[in-house]
């Protein structure tokens, strides 16, 4: 009787442990950049822990015919930023780890994580 028990118990914790949802990898870190608002004024945006393998749409811009520029990627994975809203353009470019940046001429609409 112990043993059915023992084995019921088991095999109940197995199929726990199999049905619990994988959590969704993200990139730790910050991704900055800027943007003109619709007073032509410099506006800082930002990316907390964004998700990784996602194409991304800078947010503040997604209804304008505006592109972000001077973007900072101070997360944990490579950032590859595009010069369209869906991630599709031939020109892109890579932004390293941990401090990669691009100057105020990168111009960009979606990123995405590695």
């Amino acid at each position: 009787m112990r043993t059915r028990t023992a084995f019921l118990s088991i095999a109940s914790a197995l199929a726990l442990c199999f049905t619990i949802p994988a959590v969704a990898s993200a990139a730790e870190g910050e991704f900055t950049y800027r943007y003109y608002d619709e007073d032509e004024e410099i506006q800082v945006g930002t990316l907390v822990d964004p998700p990784s393998g996602e194409c991304i749409e800078i947010p503040e811009i997604a209804d304008w015919d505006v592109d972000a520029f001077r973007p900072r990627n101070n997360t944990d994975s490579t950032a590859v930023v595009f010069l369209d809203d869906d991630c599709k353009s031939d020109s892109y470019f890579s932004l390293r780890p941990h401090g990669g940046r691009g100057s105020d001429r990168l111009l960009l609409r979606s990123v995405i994580f590695s």
